[in-house]
């Protein structure tokens, strides 16, 4: 049994089922990739572990307790969090104050300790601080943490929109197209900042990508979905041999250069 188990997912929009049946199930400490064309349901599938859509079939596990009736928040609290293809920080906030907003549902203080500011309001905001400089030098923005979000470098941003997930203290992170729009230096710099996620923090690492070189570079395992549907699983070498994956995804010149 997985850390992550979808069994039979299935969503639907209408007449269009964006997801249909799927299964996966994900190695605790592993990392695990799911590819496919646009318009596959890759990123629905993602919506339907985090509880931001509700399945309307089938279970999805972690830890093997189902979490797909629960509200996204209370996945949160369980030990999933995520990314999103188009970074979502919070621009004209600094740094640090980006990745203190992911702590909020581990803060210990209610409204009127707030609003007295009381000794454990200030004692919770100075965890939340050290806590936040901990990430930063993770992330390797060391004495960045006041400057605004907006003036960081591409790929400190996504950077630091994994550090903010990672301060909902995940089981589980879900990286959604992590490389999409870096150039080759800032997504080699990614792949070893993924795998150090998995192996210094002991995190499980579900991502969508496109870059072929990045999935077969990082991961131990993979699913092709298309048109809602799995097409295939196996590791990397399995996939850029399968036929049908080939014809429906990778195609021949794109197989041989991930190989």
């Amino acid at each position: 049994m997985g850390i992550l188990e979808t069994h039979d997912a299935t969503k639907r929009f209408g007449g269009l089922v964006a997801v249909d049946k799927v299964n996966i199930d994900i190695a605790e400490r592993s990392i695990y990739s799911i590819i496919g064309p646009n318009g596959a349901g890759k990123t629905t599938l993602f919506n339907c572990i985090t509880c931001f859509y509700t399945a309307d079939e089938g279970e999805i596990l972690l830890d093997g307790h189902p979490i797909q009736y629960l509200s996204p928040d209370r996945v949160a609290h369980k030990g999933i969090a995520r990314t999103y293809q188009n970074i979502r920080l919070f621009s004209n906030m600094t740094v640090i104050e980006n990745i203190m907003v992911g702590m909020h549902i581990h803060t210990h203080y209610g409204y009127l300790d707030a609003l007295l500011r009381s000794p454990r309001k200030k004692k919770e905001d100075a965890k939340s601080v050290a806590e936040a400089q901990r990430l930063l030098n993770f992330i390797d923005l060391t004495g960045k943490g006041d400057l605004f979000a907006k003036n960081l470098p591409y790929g400190e941003q996504r950077r630091l929109e994994i550090a903010r997930a990672l301060a909902l203290r995940p089981k589980v992170l879900l990286l959604d197209e992590p490389t999409a729009g870096m150039n080759p230096i800032e997504t080699e710099n990614t792949m070893h900042f993924i795998r150090r996620l998995r192996d210094e923090l002991g995190i499980t690492i579900l991502l969508i990508e496109h870059d072929m070189k990045v999935v077969m570079g990082i991961s131990e395992m993979i699913t092709v979905m298309d048109f809602g549907k799995v097409i295939a699983k196996g590791t990397p070498d399995e996939i850029k041999a399968n036929p049908r994956v080939i014809e429906a995804y990778l195609g021949h010149g794109a197989a041989e250069a991930a190989a």
